[in-house]
């Protein structure tokens, strides 16, 4: 998989967590626990995608 096929997966998932975090936000029955964990997933994948896009501006032809 090439690495920006690799980062476009990520934004992928990325929204889908913001779209999961919004629909446990907007139930009263989640817990903290369960919306904390989305969002650490979320941090997680962002911190990635940050992390792919500086290895590309890196590669990147001036």
């Amino acid at each position: 998989m090439s690495t920006q096929t690799h980062l476009e997966a990520l934004k992928t998932k990325h929204k889908a967590c913001e779209a999961q975090l919004a629909e446990a936000i907007a139930h009263a029955s989640s817990s903290d626990q369960e919306i904390a964990a989305i969002k650490h997933k979320k941090l997680q994948l962002k911190d990635e995608i940050v992390q792919l896009e500086a290895k590309l501006k890196q590669t990147a032809p001036a």
